[in-house]
């Protein structure tokens, strides 16, 4: 082990920085670095950092000011900065906090572990140090993005789409197997474009039929699909794979055609309405989540209320809101940002308002239902668990009272539902 080499890794904004921040702390663990959670005990703190809204700005800058104070007190030694925000603004990082030792972009493992003093060990960059706990793991699967979105700053930060040969992700999938993982969750910034760069076309669903292979491997749940060139394959996969949940992250973000061509989302309100009819049709169970933005400049009432409309005609089973967020150098800058910041919160809270009341009567429709269920741990008087309409963090939790049974978190379950709010269900496990 090196002498006053521990390093604490700070990581910040989405799941795709989760999976940057574990390929890196192995790499610094296959150099002989020591690893640890508080940052005031480390001799170095490497923050990997988000730059994708205003929020998750303040707080990457509020992160490394908090470092660069404990190097000016002594506590540590070196403060290295990483990720999307120092991709996109490193010139101006390093005018405006020059206490850092040195700024680098995303994914530069090699730049980061040679700044130590180390070397970037190639053929194990597929391992991880899981930082969540390991019967459920992220796998990302491609970096960047092709597509144009007004509102997004990502190909700012992360380029241009490129997909992981799936090899790489096999060997990776192993690797997390057998580390006792048995949920994959596949990310990207577009996971529908993957192989398109590599492979000359989009081949998700051979990917995940591969993956599915895998000894240990028992859930895949599919994240972050994009909308306006669904494939067809996959769609079969999501149907007929056991191991491929039929649930779908997708995306949406509006259904109005002036707002959707605005926003430069390749699709139309008619393709859209068409794509969720036929993933419902076919894709017996299928539990869908998408995200809508509101407040976009081009958004009059009368979207916002077609948006509502179909809300509640889709009946999506998972729904998420974000107000928008005006960032510098993407299309939608020049539009400026008319709609109030009370009127982007109300209409978010209005659209929140419908789905709160979907959300329960799907929830009511399960009581009674026997589900599998994967027990992530403990908290109060009950196991957290989820079904496979449930990604960890983002949407509802199954909740098991302590007194039922004796079990092990990362194990499967057998249970039934007998109760339910508006976003979680209350199960017993069946004897």
């Amino acid at each position: 082990m090196r002498i006053n080499d521990k390093v604490s890794v700070i990581t910040l904004g989405c799941s795709k920085n989760t999976v940057d921040s574990e390929r890196l702390m192995k790499q610094l663990e296959l150099n002989d670095y020591r690893l640890i959670n508080d940052p005031n005990s480390a001799d170095t703190v490497i923050i990997n950092t988000c730059g994708f809204i205003e929020d998750a700005k303040k707080e990457s800058i509020d992160t490394i000011l908090k470092a660069v104070g404990l190097k000016q007190s002594g506590k540590i030694k070196k403060v290295i900065v990483a990720g999307c925000l120092s991709e996109r603004y490193s010139s101006d990082l390093q005018l405006e906090i020059p206490e850092v030792d040195v700024y680098f972009g995303t994914e530069n493992y090699e730049g980061i572990v040679k700044e130590l003093g180390g070397e970037l060990k190639y053929e194990l960059l597929g391992e991880r140090v899981l930082t969540a706990p390991s019967h459920s793991a992220y796998l990302k699967i491609s970096e960047g993005c092709d597509h144009p979105c007004s509102f997004c700053a990502i190909p700012l930060m992360r380029g241009k789409n490129h997909s992981i040969d799936i090899n790489s992700l096999i060997k990776e999938t192993e690797f997390l197997a057998r580390n006792n993982t048995k949920e994959l969750i596949i990310i990207g910034q577009d996971t529908t474009d993957y192989g398109k760069d590599i492979y000359n076309k989009r081949n998700l669903a051979e990917l995940l039929t591969k993956l599915s292979e895998v000894d240990g491997i028992e859930w895949i749940r599919l994240m972050y699909a994009y909308p306006s060139h669904f494939p067809d394959d996959l769609m079969e996969v999501l149907a007929n794979n056991p191991k491929v949940l039929p649930y779908l992250d997708i995306p949406l973000q509006h259904i109005s055609d002036d707002v959707l061509k605005s926003m430069r989302r390749g699709i139309t309100s008619k393709k859209t309405k068409e794509l969720t009819k036929r993933l419902k049709e076919n894709i017996p169970q299928l539990a869908i989540r998408t995200t809508f933005i509101v407040g976009y400049p081009a958004e009059t009432q009368k979207d916002f209320l077609e948006l509502c409309d179909f809300v509640e005609e889709t009946r999506f089973d998972r729904l998420g809101v974000f107000t928008f967020s005006i960032e510098e150098n993407t299309t939608s800058y020049l539009l400026g940002d008319p709609v109030s910041k009370k009127q982007k919160e109300s209409r978010k809270q209005k659209l929140m308002e419908i789905q709160k009341k979907i959300s329960l009567e799907k929830n009511q429709s399960l009581i009674g239902q026997e589900m599998r269920l994967l027990v992530d741990g403990i908290e109060g008087d009950f196991y957290v668990a989820r079904s496979y309409r449930d990604a960890p963090e983002v949407d509802g939790e199954v909740l098991i009272p302590k007194s039922s049974a004796a079990i092990v978190p990362g194990g499967f379950y057998m249970g039934r539902i007998y109760d339910c709010n508006e976003y979680d269900l209350f199960a017993n496990l069946d004897n």
